[in-house]
């Protein structure tokens, strides 16, 4: 008998609690409707031809002078869209700002190129090692000759290889250097 209560107590709270939960929805909807009613101008409504770029636009205006700024001259836009330098206006330099990015890339830019000449370089010492063993296991004079001058050509660019490896110690050597005289941080070019 008590289970039976317990059981008719839990359906009448879950009655109870759908019956309190779909009033307060009502007023939700009472409260939205009358909020929709307030709204003057409707949302803008966004398409795929809203959000497609348009390559064949003109440049965009010049900006207007602030309020309250005073001694400042409108120029007028050329054609090309680029204003002309006003009085006053900082030269542009094609310098880019030298912080710790562009250190850090230029540290990176140059160990990469010379990991990758050492990288050349082992290929080639490893394929001027099998040219020479192949060598001296060929007695037919032809293939003899095609194989010294394939090795010939290997040493070649190992030689211009062994360069550029000292060229691109050097440029790091030097990026160390041009860091170290711009009182750069050790910690950018490591």
């Amino acid at each position: 008998m008590s289970t039976t209560r317990v059981a008719i107590a839990a359906v009448g709270l879950v009655m109870f609690a759908s019956l309190a939960s779909a009033q307060a929805l009502g007023d939700v909807a009472k409260k939205e409707e009358s909020r929709r009613k307030d709204v003057k101008t409707p949302a803008k409504v966004y398409t795929n031809s809203d959000l497609r770029s348009d390559t064949s636009a003109a440049p965009a205006p010049a900006p207007a002078p602030q309020p309250g700024a005073t001694g400042t001259q409108q120029v007028p836009s050329s054609p090309s869209g680029v204003q002309p330098p006003q009085a006053g206006d900082k030269p542009a330099t094609d310098e880019p700002k030298k912080d710790e990015a562009f250190w850090k890339a230029r540290i990176a830019k140059a160990r990469d190129d010379l990991g990758r000449a050492q990288t050349f370089a082992d290929a080639l010492q490893s394929r001027i090692n099998a040219l020479t063993t192949d060598f001296a296991a060929r007695s037919d004079p032809a293939q003899r000759a095609v194989i010294s001058t394939d090795r010939q050509k290997a040493l070649a660019e190992l030689d211009r290889v062994k360069k550029e490896i000292e060229a691109n110690t050097k440029a790091i050597a030097d990026i160390q250097d041009e860091a170290r005289k711009s009182n750069v941080p050790a910690g950018w070019v490591r």
